[in-house]
C-alpha cells in the first residue's frame, strides 16, 4: 500500500529535505522487508540502499560528508523507515547511535578516521552499551571491566545486546575502571579477544542479528577512545539513549504500519472503520506531540506530553494497533508469514527495547486493568 493511498498523512512532510528519492527508498524497503524475518537475513541490501539515498549521512556532521539534519527531520525519517521495514530501521538506530557517539567525541583524529567511511557506507559500526544503562552495571561487579595500560585500555567482560556485531567494523562499547569511572571506545570488531556469540532466537527482528559479544583481554589503543575515563560516561556526548525520541519515533512508525493494514481490512468491511478511526486519531496526535518535542521553536503550542509520557502512549498504541490489525485479518492473520502476525510480534519489541522502568510500569498497569 503506497503512502499516497494511506489516509494517515504527515503534517510535517513539507519541512523535510529528503526529496522524491526517499519515497522510492521507502517503497524498495517495503518490497524487500518480507524476505528478512523468515530467513533471518541481515539487511545488507537495505543498508546499501540507505547509503545510496544518503540516509547514512543523516547524523554525521557536514565536515565529514554528512547531512547533519535536524532532530525534527530525523524523527520524521525514522517513523517512515519503521513503517516500511522495522528491522532496517532498528539496525539503522544502532548504527546511528554509534556514529553519534563518535561524532560527539572530543577525539578529532578518531572522527576523521572513522566518520567519512561510515557516512558512505563503506564501513559499519554498532553499539554495545546496554550494560552501561541498566541494572547490569554496578560498581561491585560491572559487566565490562576496564584496566588502563601504558598505551590504552584492556576490556574484559560481555556486552549482552549488540546488533549486527558479526558485520561490524567497529563496536562502540564501554566499561568500568577500578575507581568507578567509565570509558567509551570504538573497538574494532576484528580485534584479538573479541568473540561474536551466536545471536539467540528472538520473538521478532531476528534479521537484526542481535546477540552478545565477549571481550577477553581486548587491548584498545587510546586513539580509539570516545570518552572518559569519567563518571557515568553515557551522560557525556550525544546519541539516542533509553526512552529517547528515537525509540518513540520507531514505535510510532510500527504503529503506522499496523494501521495501514487495518485500513486495508476496513475497506473490505465497513464495521472496522469505527475501530480504525480512533486509532488513527491517536496516531496523528502523538505524531504532532513528538514533533513539538523535537522542534519546540517551530510550533505554536507546547507539547502536552512529556518525553516519558509520549513513549508510554506510543508503546500502548503499537500494541493495540497490531492486535486490532490481527483481529481484523481474522484467521488469515494468525498464519505465520502474514503481515498481521508479524506486526503483533514486532510490537512486543517495544516493551523491552530501550524502555525506561517508569514507562514499562505504566504499560504493565494498562495491561493489568480490567474493564468496568
Amino acid at each position: 500500500m503506497n503512502h499516497s493511498d494511506n489516509p494517515i498523512s504527515h503534517p510535517y512532510n513539507s519541512s523535510t529535505s529528503f526529496g522524491e528519492g526517499f519515497e522510492k527508498l521507502l517503497e524498495q524497503l517495503r518490497r524487500l522487508s518480507s524476505e528478512l524475518e523468515p530467513n533471518e537475513s541481515w539487511p545488507g541490501k537495505q543498508l546499501e540502499l540507505l547509503a545510496e539515498s544518503r540516509v547514512l549521512a543523516w547524523v554525521i556532521p557536514q565536515q565529514y560528508g554528512g547531512m547533519e539534519i535536524t532532530l525534527s527531520e530525523l524523527v520524521w525519517g525514522y517513523q517512515q523507515l519503521a513503517s516500511s521495514c522495522l528491522s532496517t530501521a532498528f539496525v539503522l538506530t544502532q548504527r546511528n547511535g554509534a556514529c553519534q557517539r563518535i561524532a560527539g567525541s572530543e577525539n578529532s583524529c578518531l572522527k576523521e578516521k572513522l566518520l567519512p567511511d561510515l557516512c558512505r557506507g563503506k564501513t559499519f559500526a554498532t553499539v554495545g552499551i546496554s550494560h552501561l544503562t541498566t541494572s547490569r552495571q554496578y560498581l561491585g561487579n560491572p559487566a565490562m571491566r576496564v584496566e588502563r595500560t601504558g598505551t590504552g585500555f584492556v576490556f574484559n567482560g560481555r556486552a549482552p545486546w549488540v546488533t549486527g556485531a558479526n558485520h561490524a567494523d567497529f563496536i562502540v562499547t564501554g566499561g568500568t575502571c577500578e575507581d568507578g569511572k567509565q570509558i567509551l571506545a570504538a573497538v574494532p570488531g576484528s580485534q584479538k579477544g573479541v568473540t561474536i556469540q551466536k545471536p539467540p532466537s528472538l520473538l521478532a527482528l531476528n534479521a537484526s542479528q542481535t546477540g552478545g559479544v565477549a571481550f577477553e583481554d581486548v587491548l584498545i589503543d587510546e586513539s580509539y577512545l570516545i570518552a572518559g575515563p569519567v563518571e557515568q560516561v553515557m551522560k557525556k556526548g550525544t546519541g539516542g539513549g533509553t526512552g529517547s525520541l528515537t525509540t518513540t519515533a520507531i514505535a510510532l512508525g510500527a504503529s503506522r504500519k499496523s494501521l495501514e493494514g487495518l485500513n486495508v481490512e476496513s475497506e473490505k468491511r465497513n464495521e472496522l472503520k469505527e475501530i480504525a478511526k480512533p486509532l488513527e486519531e491517536e496516531y496523528l496526535f502523538l505524531e504532532e506531540e513528538i514533533q513539538k518535542l523535537a522542534a519546540p521553536e517551530t510550533v505554536d503550542t507546547p507539547a502536552e506530553l512529556t518525553l516519558e509520557a509520549i513513549r508510554q502512549r506510543a508503546n500502548s498504541l503499537v500494541l493495540r494497533a497490531s492486535q486490532a490489525y490481527l483481529g481484523a485479518a481474522k484467521g488469515a492473520g494468525f498464519v505465520q508469514g502474514h503481515p498481521a502476525e508479524l506486526a503483533v510480534r514486532e510490537a512486543m519489541f517495544f516493551l523491552v527495547w530501550s524502555c525506561p522502568q517508569a514507562v514499562l510500569q505504566a504499560n504493565l498497569r494498562e495491561l493489568a486493568c480490567s474493564l468496568e
